[in-house]
């Protein structure tokens, strides 16, 4: 277990954890679930203390049974707790679809029933998982009304937005990169902060293309942005962070300056967050835009486990720099 301290390095996995930690310090109503999260950690050692720290009570080790567990905090939700959730890996996340969509999310529709509750998932390629365990399932739910979905992409972000999620009165799906536990570090503020659900953020400005993306998509935009620099075309990087609500206002305001856009995800092309994306804007800033909006995203097939596949199945650096060229010629 991580323990913040002013100025130190931490990962986007510890930054995670120290979320988790606080906001159990913090609120006593605040407890977790999940496969193996007691004893043993969690799979990637999230939780890792936790049991011994806060007891068996507030951290509790469940069966592999995802639409009983996320059933249980549903009603511990309703009930005035706020139970977080850890889907051991995102692709199990179907397994509760019925409790999460037509129970957690409409819940407050039908009967003005509150339900605090985060779903923690795991997601996400680049770790040659294979089908079952790579998967970005965040499309199935962006369909969904009810529910807020959020996605950060640095240490800073995934622990202000796991703090908002807990705080949140709604339901919350939050998308933890798998490839970003280790690989991106940040120095942390020692205060408390949170990262609003509903607001992204401009990771690099620019003024000749935008680059709308989110989760470990947001990097490979920043790597493909440093080496478009060298050719003078300027990308703007714009980290959704927050899937819905969307930040509307954020993604027309880049475009209608750059007047051009691309959109990156790691999520299967077709009928992908992206799709919704390139819709409004083709509605609302069609007037502004000098080029065809143009849509990054892998295809329409299950991630493979092999490793030279799944390199070709991804989004790679190549793919943002051909797009942005094409772009940048109209």
């Amino acid at each position: 277990m991580t323990t913040a301290t002013a100025g130190r390095e931490v990962t986007y996995l510890e930054a995670i954890s120290e979320a988790l930690d606080e906001e159990m310090t913090r609120d006593e109503r605040v407890f977790i679930m999940g496969e193996d999260i007691g004893p043993y950690g969690g799979a990637f050692r999230i939780t890792e203390g936790f049991q011994k720290k806060y007891g068996e009570w507030r951290v509790l080790d469940t069966p592999l049974a995802e639409s009983g567990f996320v059933g249980a905090a549903i009603g511990a939700a309703m009930m005035g707790m706020r139970p977080v959730v850890e889907m051991q890996f995102a692709d199990f996340i179907s397994c509760a679809f019925d409790q999460i969509v037509e129970v957690a999310g409409t819940s407050y529709y039908r009967w003005r029933a509150s339900v605090p509750m985060v779903i923690r998932a795991p997601y996400g390629g680049g770790v040659h998982g294979g089908p079952f365990h790579s998967e970005c399932p965040e499309g199935w739910f962006f369909h969904s009304p009810g529910l807020k979905l959020v996605a950060p992409s640095t240490p800073y972000d995934a622990k202000g937005l796991l703090k908002a999620a807990i705080r949140d009165p709604n339901p919350v799906i939050y998308f933890e990169h798998k490839f970003l536990y280790r690989r991106v570090k940040a120095v942390l503020p020692s205060e408390d902060y949170i990262v609003p659900i509903g607001k992204g953020d401009v990771k690099r400005v620019g003024t000749d293309i935008s680059v709308i993306t989110y989760g470990a998509m947001v990097h490979l935009a920043l790597e493909a942005a440093d080496l478009l620099a060298k050719d003078g075309i300027n990308l703007e990087v714009v980290d959704l962070r927050s899937l819905i609500p969307l930040d509307q206002e954020l993604i027309y305001e880049s475009v209608r300056k750059t007047s051009k856009a691309i959109v990156l995800h790691e999520d299967n092309k077709t009928g992908g967050i992206g799709a919704e994306i390139a819709a409004r804007l083709a509605e609302d800033c069609f007037d502004c835009l000098d080029g065809p909006i143009i849509r990054i995203a892998p295809p329409d097939t299950p991630i493979p486990f092999s490793a030279p596949l799944e390199e070709f199945f991804l989004p790679k650096i190549t793919d943002v720099v051909t797009a942005a060229k094409k772009l940048a010629s109209y």
